[in-house]
């Protein structure tokens, strides 16, 4: 069940606050009574007030005096005068300047009375309600923002590194491209799928080396089983002497290492000074 709302009536009569204390007796709020302007004041400053209703005709300060003041200093409280006709003006006046709620007139009907209390507090808890879910969009959104911020520096950071990486890989492939001697890269069913401009030099019965051959279309038996044992074993086969038209070559197969292991192999083509049979 909802805690209690709390009203605050003030009256320098105290017939009229017994009259509004049995009007609201059964109803589901915390009471509080002043007869005066500096008793009220002490009351609210001890207790959460949800409404103050007030005389208008007070000695020392009338009701929408009052109620200047604790709209300063209460400005969430709903404040509503009981008044004669003869007053009208003063409301009026105070009710343009945002001070008082609403008024009643005197004498009031008591189911009204109730009614309008009741409406009043809703209100009262309506405005709560929104303020409390505005701050906390305005919570949400700034959580948002940061996450946002943090993810585009992140972002950021992560396309610099990639932008780096992209700059390191071309410039890996220029230098190998670049390379004075042939290098193939295979991977382990044996296609070719990397070669530099040297390696388009290599060429068995007058056929020109393509990315996407398989190495038994390029190469003999003999060296096609050499680099498939050196695949199986992962182990590099060094110096294994090859003969492809009428150059000569020293060959390292090189498996690859690290992250690519067991995923293919360089083969690097050394020119060879001097010839020896294949198989050497």
């Amino acid at each position: 069940m909802a805690l209690p709302h709390t009203i605050l009536c003030v009256d320098d009569e105290i017939n009229i606050l017994n009259v509004l204390k049995r009007l609201l007796r059964k109803e589901n709020y915390e009471l509080l009574t002043a007869t005066s302007v500096q008793e009220a004041l002490d009351l609210m400053a001890s207790n959460t007030v949800h409404l103050v209703m007030a005389d208008q005709r007070m000695p020392v300060m009338s009701g929408t005096e009052l109620f200047e003041i604790i709209k300063k200093k209460y400005p969430d409280v709903i404040r509503i005068v009981l008044t004669g006709y003869t007053e009208i003006d003063a409301i009026t006046s105070s009710i343009n300047k945002g001070n008082i709620y609403k008024c009643f007139f005197k004498p009031w009907h008591d189911d009204t009375l109730k009614l309008e209390l009741r409406k009043a507090l809703d209100h009262y808890d309506l405005v709560q309600l929104n303020r409390s879910l505005t701050e906390k969009i305005a919570a949400q959104n700034q959580e948002l923002k940061t996450i946002n911020d943090s993810l585009e520096q992140k972002v950021k950071a992560r396309t610099h590194d990639l932008e780096i990486r992209n700059q390191a890989l071309e410039l890996s492939r220029a230098i190998l491209d670049q390379l004075p001697y042939p290098v193939l890269g295979i991977d382990t069913e044996g296609f070719i799928v990397m070669a530099n401009r040297k390696a388009a030099s290599l060429a068995n019965d007058s056929r020109l080396l393509v990315i996407g051959d398989h190495f038994s279309n390029v190469f003999d038996d003999a060296f096609e089983n050499r680099v498939a044992t050196a695949l199986q074993d992962q182990e590099p086969h060094l110096g294994y002497e090859l003969l492809l038209g009428k150059s000569s070559y020293r060959v390292d197969i090189l498996p690859l290492t690290g992250r690519y292991r067991n995923q293919g192999a360089l083969v690097v083509f050394n020119p060879a000074v001097s010839h020896h049979p294949i198989g050497g």
